[in-house]
């Protein structure tokens, strides 16, 4: 193998450039710069010229499409190496087995540096050096120069720019919160309104330049950066900033004024029906499976109607219908006289002290006298804005007192995401509840650390809905004929999930082909319930769903270079989320629809390039074959030279533990030009063994290697598979002759020849005419031999 040069410098974290000792090379065309910059991002292993015409084209590539990729390699060695003979081997970029190779170190790529000082600043993290950390992040920042791989056609280096992207934005995003956690609230302002710009309407960021102003005394500042971004959204998105974000701008125009010149609590609007996240945007709710549930909620709105309080938690897994069974119960049907009002928790809600209960209280009040109950529940907050004040809890629960001298009913969507104060303030209302008619509801999911210890009359689990019930809801919300095998897979993918189940109905409506790729609804609903996880859970249910939505710790350790320990911890939330099975030892997606989506909305190229590094680690660390060969077959991985190596050291062990899939592969390999002949003859042989042992027409793959082996062993074991096809399909005839012809040559082991007797013998009540052949007497057919089985 070449040794890596040292002096190559490779940049694509802005405009493609290279280096070699200093001096920049000339790429040319920017299909030749995209060549190399997926050699480059594969460093040091070998690319296939199928995956490069995948990476440059996707899946419709012109027919010129390998010449041009030999044209563009070619130029690429003389660039790279212009000193090199034309006909000696090259050193940077090698070739072999139909694949090429660039020998490069990790390090002499920038976007390995860039996520290899994410890394390190992980590490920093965890052991508590927030210095440190700030300093390795600012590293990381300064190897950017533009858009990555800016230029550069193709869906891989799409794919590349956009992963390379996120990246980018949640580096920027830890360095800003780092420097408003050290006090530099000043770096912090000037790093995050470049950040604005970039991300006109990412709400975190506005978030965190908010509190970086209000930090440095510029509330007025702060305000702007709100008006502008609630314009923005109602502008691109119809859509108004988060509870948390509105409560935030309300502390800001009430801190640092004399009480006398504050304004007043707006009046509230009518509270607004809200769009239920369990089902698609515009359809009506629609609740199948939850009567006992509903009626439960109504009981309780009755009793508080009635004088009598109580305390109801929901609990269940993100789409299970937690908040369409509050909006079905609680937005209708209320009696006369109580008042309701909503608040939902969210990440930045928990950085608001007392923000869901006040959205709670400020929707459900009206008239003078509440207003001034809601203006002084905001004074609270903002007197524990810098830290929770002795009495925070007492004084917001006596005004809650207050508030329910008539029927209140609070609900909070999510309250597992509310502020610490607000959730202190919760259970301290359960004691209210026993004695004033005070209504708590919420939902939350299942196993929230943040809600042990928050107590509740009734904590009610959803379930998924069995199969009937959800035939029923996908018959209700997407009606229409659906082959019964499509809607058995329908329901299997959804796994009982209401919020799945309703995106999968209305994507198959009117004969969708549900073998299709999912539907860009279907992606923006499952990207919405994992996007509560952080980088590192995403990623690793992601690695899960491409090792087919279900594998041990080891295997998802082995292919992502993590410790089990380590990886056990990341998927914490999403097993108390309810996304993977409660199995310490597995991860397997509890809907396999969020694997598939996971998978399938993965750019092809990309998901070529996962598949083929995945199968790569579990062969060097010895995993089943099975599993290596389940990667290879998903991409489809572009075959070359070491993958057939490989296969042909372990075919064996396929054929007993996967026929199938073996038998897959080896079809594949028989139609690979990228192999050696030798290598095609030995794996087609194996296939016709294969096919034969399955009960399969093996007469085709067995004549290939019939024609060009020149082994007399493996000729004759093939001409015998051929025999015995044709037998097994009733063509005795065809079956007699090859077996003649067999005898007649005398030239196959003694072996085969036994074998190609008893076979004639067995033959001969199904042929007509002369039992044996003309030109064979029957000592020459029947001599002596001794029967033997292979």
């Amino acid at each position: 193998m070449a040794a890596a040069h040292e002096g190559m410098d490779l940049r694509l974290l802005g405009p493609f450039r290279a280096w070699r000792d200093e001096a920049e090379l000339p790429l040319g065309s920017a299909r030749r710069a995209a060549v190399l910059a997926v050699l480059a991002l594969h460093a040091g292993h070998a690319v296939s010229r199928q995956q490069l015409v995948t990476a440059l084209w996707g899946d419709d590539p012109p027919a010129s499409a390998i010449g041009n990729v030999y044209t563009y390699v070619s130029t690429l060695r003389r660039v790279l190496e212009p000193d090199r003979d034309r006909w000696s081997a090259g050193q940077l970029l090698t070739s072999g087995g139909g694949a090429y190779c660039l020998h490069v170190r990790p390090e002499h790529v920038d976007a390995f540096r860039f996520e290899g000082l994410r890394e390190e600043s992980r590490r920093h993290r965890a052991a508590g050096d927030r210095l440190a950390e700030l300093t390795v992040l600012e590293a990381a920042q300064g190897l950017w120069h533009g858009e990555a791989l800016s230029g550069l056609p193709g869906p891989y280096a799409e794919a590349q720019r956009l992963r390379l992207a996120e990246l980018r934005l949640a580096t920027a995003e830890r360095h800003a919160a780092l420097l408003i956690e050290l006090g530099r609230n000043d770096q912090a302002v000037a790093a995050l309104r470049a950040l604005v710009g970039a991300y006109p309407l990412q709400e975190t960021l506005h978030g965190m330049l908010m509190t970086a102003l209000q930090a440095t005394g510029r509330a007025a500042e702060a305000l702007r950066v709100h008006d502008d971004l609630s314009r923005a959204l109602r502008e691109e998105a119809g859509t108004e900033p988060s509870a948390p974000l509105r409560a935030a701008r309300r502390r800001l125009l009430t801190q640092d004024r004399p009480a006398a010149l504050r304004p007043a609590a707006p009046r509230p609007a009518a509270p607004r029906p809200a769009v239920c996240p369990s089902a698609p945007a515009g359809d009506p709710v629609t609740l199948v499976g939850r009567d006992a549930e509903l009626a439960l909620l109504r009981c309780a709105v009755a009793d508080v109607a009635a004088g009598h309080g109580g305390n109801i938690r929901v609990e269940g897994a993100p789409g299970l219908g937690k908040s369409a069974l509050l909006t079905v119960a609680l937005r209708a049907g209320v009696p006369p006289g109580c008042r309701t009002g909503w608040g939902a928790g969210d990440e930045l809600a928990r950085r608001m002290p007392l923000g869901v209960l006040l959205e709670c209280m400020e929707s459900a009040m009206s008239g003078d006298a509440p207003r001034e109950l809601v203006r002084r529940l905001f004074m609270v907050a903002a007197d524990a804005i810098d830290g929770p004040h002795p009495r925070t809890v007492e004084r917001a629960v006596d005004l809650v007192r207050q508030a329910a001298a008539s029927p209140l009913i609070l609900v909070a969507d999510d309250l597992q995401r509310a502020d610490p104060t607000t959730l202190r303030v919760w259970s301290a209302l359960h004691d209210l509840t026993g004695e004033l008619p005070l209504l708590l509801v919420a939902s939350a999911r299942p196993g929230s650390p943040e809600l042990l210890g928050i107590p509740a009359d009734n904590v009610v689990t959803l379930a998924p809905l069995a199969p009937g019930e959800a035939a029923a809801l996908v018959r209700a919300v997407a009606p229409g004929h659906r082959e019964p095998p499509t809607l058995r897979r329908l329901l299997a993918d959804a796994g009982g999930n209401p919020y799945y189940l309703r995106h999968l109905a209305t994507s198959t409506r009117d004969g969708g082909d549900y073998r299709d790729a999912p539907s860009a609804e279907l992606v923006a609903a499952v990207n919405a319930h994992l996007a509560a996880f952080g980088e590192s859970t995403r990623h690793i249910l992601r690695a899960c769903a491409f090792l087919g939505g279900s594998c041990t710790l080891a295997e998802a350790a082995s292919v992502t270079g993590r410790a089990s320990a380590e990886l056990a911890r990341a998927v914490a939330p999403a097993r108390a989320a309810g996304v993977l099975v409660d199995d310490p030892d597995t991860l397997a997606f509890r809907h396999h629809i969020v694997a598939r989506v996971l998978h399938e909305s993965t750019p092809a190229a990309l998901r070529i390039t996962l598949h083929r590094s995945f199968a790569e680690k579990i062969a060097e660390l010895g995993g089943p074959p099975e599993k290596v060969v389940a990667q290879l077959l998903a991409g489809p991985v572009p075959l070359d030279a070491g993958v057939s190596r490989w296969l042909i050291r372990h075919i064996g062990q396929l054929a007993v533990r996967a026929p199938r899939a073996a038998v897959t592969m080896l079809r594949r390999v028989r139609s690979e030009f990228a192999l050696d002949e030798a290598t095609r003859l030995h794996l087609t042989a194996w296939l016709a063994r294969m096919l034969y042992g399955q009960g399969e027409n093996a007469v085709v793959d067995a004549g290939w290697v019939v024609a060009r082996t020149t082994d007399l062993d493996l000729e004759a074991e093939m001409q015998w598979i051929i025999a015995c096809s044709h037998d097994r399909h009733r063509d005795h005839s065809a079956a007699a002759d090859v077996a003649r012809a067999a005898l007649s040559t005398r030239r196959y082991p003694e072996l085969w020849l036994g074998r190609f007797r008893l076979l004639i013998d067995r033959l001969r009540p199904h042929l007509s005419g002369e039992p044996t052949a003309p030109e064979l007497s029957r000592s020459e057919l029947f001599g002596d031999y001794v029967p033997v089985t292979r």
